[in-house]
């Protein structure tokens, strides 16, 4: 008990990564009913707003009050954030450049070490340096990006980078958030703002007929809003609440390893020792930072 009470921080935002890591056992599902990607994220978007909103109307309305001259935050962490990360990480992925899509993200946590320490004035430690190399190696390591020939074309780079950009405006909207709001509040409107600036990108009634040919879609999909966006985002956003931004965000990046053992596990990919290498350098990364609170 006394060890997760001194480290339930650190528990709160590795069960984060670790249920974003997750999320392929739900797109996969989705996806061989033929759901396009853009309506996965409508629906994911969707459906975690109408849980948490129904949650905290029942339960804590006073929660879902915000001022007005407040809404430019959480239009940050939901459009510019959420909505954009998603436009260029599936845009990445939907080109056939999964492994490539995994590892730029992951550059998020520098983007983020660096606008923290401008914006926030957190120290920039030189544990949480040798953290973010070991990160950024392991995330290649277990995307096998270092073994393949192929040449990234330009634009598939640039996107890739601009989902680990976006990617990391969250952890900053937030911290700015964070000064008049729970975490509940701000992962609600989060869901909120992108499903709004989703519903440009999609179809809804598109949604309904898939919905209709193949009713297996509905739990599949609440299942991928509860388990992949509305839980890890207020594990996430509380435990950003309680630590700095630079120290959260590397501690999330268990995500890509959960990935690769789920491929190597579930979907049979190859056990290669440079994937049991990359999980070996995210696990010291996280085992760096668990030592100190900095």
């Amino acid at each position: 008990m006394l060890f997760l009470r001194k480290h339930v921080t650190l528990l709160a935002l590795l069960l984060a990564g670790i249920l974003w890591g997750i999320i392929s056992l739900f797109v996969r599902q989705l996806s061989a009913y033929n759901l396009p990607n853009a309506q996965i994220v409508l629906l994911r978007c969707c459906i975690s707003a109408l849980l948490l909103g129904g949650f905290l109307g029942i339960r804590a309305p006073k929660l879902l009050r915000i001022r007005l001259q407040d809404i430019w935050m959480f239009i940050g962490t939901g459009i510019v954030s959420l909505f954009f990360f998603n436009l260029c990480y599936f845009y990445v992925i939907s080109h056939g450049y999964a492994a490539v899509g995994g590892v730029l993200l992951y550059t998020s946590p520098a983007f983020i070490l660096l606008l923290s320490a401008l914006l926030f004035k957190e120290k920039f430690t030189q544990r949480k340096f040798i953290a973010l190399l070991l990160t950024l190696a392991g995330c290649i390591l277990v995307s096998g990006l270092c073994t393949q020939t192929q040449r990234i074309p330009l634009k598939i780079f640039v996107y890739g980078i601009g989902s680990g950009f976006f990617y990391a405006l969250y952890s900053i909207f937030s911290k700015f958030a964070f000064k008049r709001y729970d975490s509940l509040t701000i992962t609600f409107y989060t869901f909120l703002f992108a499903s709004i600036a989703s519903l440009f990108t999609c179809n809804p009634a598109t949604i309904l007929q898939f919905c209709r040919a193949e009713p297996r879609i509905i739990p599949w999909s609440i299942g991928l809003a509860f388990f992949c966006a509305t839980l890890p985002y207020i594990l996430y956003t509380w435990g950003l609440m309680r630590t700095s931004a630079g120290r959260a965000s590397i501690l999330v990046a268990v995500e890509p390893m959960v990935c690769a053992i789920l491929g190597m596990c579930v979907y049979g990919e190859a056990h290669t020792p440079l994937k049991i290498l990359g999980v070996a350098c995210i696990l010291a990364a996280i085992l760096a930072l668990s030592r100190s609170d900095s």
